[in-house]
């Protein structure tokens, strides 16, 4: 959490104690400038260490934030509020990131031969990926290491220069993100962090001087970035969060599906962009189902002890909208389980859980972002994919069936960009997967091998080997010519093929 104190710095506060952290400067147009102009010298520099040189500073950049893992943990305690632990495993969530980035880096964009075709067979052809230059990283207050870190170490690895405008609630992290990359690799500034409110993103976003934006936020944001990015044309990829569903079949395991909805909802105390904040049951397990989340879910309290099972709203103005979203669906029928109206008690939200809220209340349809869950009967898997295929958002979701195939039938029908099948989000520990939404839940992709080819530009190169009998390509091309390339032509593709 930030207050702004005077123009040219601003306060990291904690959001559970109101305790001022640290003090960051604004920075504004000129230093955004300057960080990009030095970012420049750096990518030319970092991109001409090539493969094996940067491999190495990566590594060795993975081992630096991995001996530095219990420091980093307590920086995102103190300015989310989230649980240490919670802290701790997003920070190897992103050291599992920046060393698949390293070592995937030179596979997937490596320089290599492709078949040029019968038709050019004098050709070879050769595909490469090249740094797209400086890399733009606007990252989010909820995983202030883990979500940027999916952009960050993925540009650095394919050989961009990064300068990284942290969340204004969690400045620090970016901080000193940056400190330790520039104990590793002194030489050239390759990640900078530039600290401030929304006027520093803008500046970034709208520089020239950026070859790329990867952003995380709400998609009303991402709209304004894009219009910035679009006076450049500057490219971007965008994350803008999500409105997730899980589905429970009739045959599911229904206490490691209770277990997993109600870590997808209220971890983090439900600021998560692939939260669930939907759950769709099928009729006959949806009472054993409702027994079980529930029962669960009396047993949680927010924090900031270490008994706590999740930390405050590190945002205070989400606080009205998740009191908005749980007003809507009480006066629209729906009947709280567990919590209720009076569960928000700044800065903590209690545990709520929903049932029989209409599909029309702000609480099914918009993100609320908070430690709250809506239940939904259904008759069958149909029915469930449909209703969670409902929305403007499509960011990952969640299916538990027994039968695989029906899983895996369910999985591809949801209109999501990841889904996981009997766990929650475990497609975010994988690092070969990529991750990104559709809708209003953002475009492009990070991580995997989709990830770092986000950062790079593929750059096609045909060279002649040998000189062909005949040169189509010619004011000097003759008749005879063209009419024996139709001849082959007719020959090679003009069949017609039966099923």
């Amino acid at each position: 959490m930030s207050v702004a104190t005077e123009r040219t710095t601003f306060s990291s506060v904690n959001p559970a104690t109101g305790e001022v952290v640290a003090e960051h400067p604004v920075s504004d147009d000129a230093a955004v400038a300057e960080a990009i102009e030095r970012a420049r010298t750096a990518s030319e520099w970092w991109g001409d260490l090539g493969w094996k040189e940067r491999r190495l500073r990566l590594l060795n950049i993975k081992g630096a934030l991995t001996r530095n893992l219990n420091r980093m943990a307590e920086l995102i305690h103190q300015e989310t509020g989230k649980p240490l632990q919670d802290a701790q495993l997003e920070t190897i969530m992103a050291i599992v990131h920046l060393d698949w980035a390293a070592r995937n880096a030179r596979k997937t964009l490596g320089p290599r031969t492709v078949f040029p075709g019968v038709a050019s067979l004098n050709q070879k052809a050769v595909l490469e990926y090249q740094p797209l230059g400086v890399v733009g990283v606007i990252g989010p207050w909820n995983y202030p290491i883990f979500t940027p870190m999916g952009s960050i170490a993925y540009a650095l690895a394919a050989g961009n220069a990064v300068v990284f405008k942290p969340s204004e609630f969690t400045p620090g992290v970016g901080v000193l993100l940056a400190e330790l990359v520039a104990g590793v690799v002194p030489e050239q500034p390759v990640l900078q962090t530039v600290t401030g409110l929304g006027a520093t993103g803008a500046a970034l976003a709208s520089s020239p001087g950026v070859n790329k934006i990867a952003f995380t936020g709400s998609a009303r944001t991402a709209k304004k970035v894009m219009a910035a990015c679009a006076e450049n044309l500057t490219p971007i990829v965008a994350e803008c969060g999500g409105k997730d569903a899980c589905i429970v079949d009739a045959d599911a395991d229904l206490d490691a599906a209770a277990d997993a909805a109600l870590w997808g909802a209220m971890s983090n105390a439900g600021q998560t962009c692939i939260g669930v904040e939907r759950v769709y049951v099928v009729d006959g397990a949806y009472d054993a189902f409702l027994d079980k989340l529930t029962e669960k879910a009396r047993d949680l309290r927010p924090g900031f002890d270490r008994e706590a099972a999740y930390g405050p709203i590190t945002m205070p103005g989400q606080l009205d909208i998740i009191e908005r979203h749980i007003k809507d669906a009480l006066d629209k029928g729906g009947t709280a389980v567990v919590g209720g109206a009076d569960s928000v008690r700044k800065p903590y939200v209690e545990p709520v859980i929903l049932t029989g809220v209409p599909d029309d209340s702000s609480a099914v349809r918009e993100e609320t972002f908070g430690p709250t869950i809506t239940v939904h009967r259904v008759k069958d898997l149909d029915e469930a994919i449909d209703k969670a295929n409902q929305g403007n958002y499509g960011l990952a979701g969640t299916i538990f069936s027994k039968n695989k195939s029906r899983a895996m039938d369910a999985a591809r029908r949801m209109r999501s960009g990841m889904t996981s099948i009997n766990a929650f989000a475990s497609f975010a520990m994988i690092a070969a997967l990529p991750f990104g939404g559709v809708g209003e839940s953002g475009f492009g992709r990070i991580h995997g091998a989709d990830g770092l080819r986000e950062f790079a530009r593929p750059k096609a190169i045909a060279r002649t080997r040998f000189t062909l009998p005949m040169n189509l390509t010619s004011f000097e091309r003759t008749d005879k010519e063209m009419a024996r390339i139709l001849q082959m032509i007719n020959m090679m593709h003009a069949k017609r093929y039966k099923r």
